[in-house]
């Protein structure tokens, strides 16, 4: 895989014959201007095969544009529901560890229910369980029994997943943050509280959302690029980036293209590829 082949060559150097940069042109305030080129893409839900499709999109339009300094951000939800889960985490995992500088993988509310899982199996597996997790199991070689077996098994259904995942792919989910932020751009799985600043949101609402989120307009100038609520369409309005776009059942993976100039774009999966 010559995954992002362009991802980290930077600008060329000028030759001697060539006029020194300009200075930037004044930016829109009423856009997002991130401090530099940011790829966002949205809820992935064990869909490998969108994965690679949107990377292969993304490495295509740095290597068109000649971006300088990229940065590759993924909104959580890596498991649960697609057929997957183990995969995409190994994929993301390696990307990050191969490019830290330049891969963010924010935390996702499926990923925590795995997490408080695997942390409390007896009280706290049946959250879990109902939200996705048989495939996810299934993806590590584990079967989710009948419900009525769910409390007696959940300890060993925990030591066989941890045992699966190992102690890196762990300690880098439980590490992953709830939000990373670029100028006047921040990115959450979930959204924010839209009357508290961005450096004053619940670690809760970042990871679940805000009742509000989606209906009242920031006032701050701050842009706010989510997932963890499916849309039929991919927006970019009022403050808010949303981008799940239900990848998993849909074949439309979204990836937003954000740039300092204030210029948003979207890259999309219309459908799962077939596979080779």
């Amino acid at each position: 895989m010559n995954f992002l082949k362009s991802f980290l060559k930077g600008q060329k150097p000028p030759t001697p014959n060539e006029e020194p940069p300009q200075p930037p042109e004044a930016t829109p305030l009423d856009r997002p201007n991130p401090e530099t080129p940011h790829f966002i893409v949205g809820d992935l839900h064990g869909a490998l095969d969108l994965l690679e499709h949107i990377l292969e999109q993304i490495d295509h339009v740095i290597g068109n544009l000649d971006l300088p300094d990229p940065k590759l951000v993924f909104v959580g939800d890596y498991i649960d529901k697609g057929p997957s889960s183990a995969a995409v985490l190994k994929r993301l995992h390696e990307l990050a560890t191969e490019f830290p500088e330049n891969v963010t993988c924010i935390l996702g509310n499926h990923e925590q229910m795995m997490l408080d899982f695997m942390e409390a199996p007896e009280a706290r597996h049946a959250r879990w369980f109902r939200n996705g997790a048989a495939q996810t199991l299934a993806s590590f070689g584990i079967e989710l029994p009948v419900e009525a077996e769910w409390a007696a098994t959940s300890n060993a259904i925990a030591m066989a997943l941890r045992g699966q995942l190992g102690d890196a792919m762990e300690d880098w989910l439980r590490a992953l943050p709830a939000s990373v932020r670029s100028g006047n751009l921040m990115i959450a799985h979930a959204g924010a509280d839209p009357a508290r600043a961005v450096s004053d949101q619940s670690p809760r609402v970042l990871l679940w959302g805000h009742p509000e989120f989606l209906t009242r307009v920031r006032t701050d100038g701050q842009w706010i690029a989510h997932g963890h609520t499916p849309q039929e369409q991919a927006t970019c309005t009022e403050g808010r980036i949303s981008l799940d776009t239900g990848a998993f059942s849909t074949g439309c993976l979204t990836a937003a293209v954000v740039l300092p100039d204030g210029t948003v774009e979207f890259l999309q999966t219309l459908q799962p590829r077939v596979a080779t």
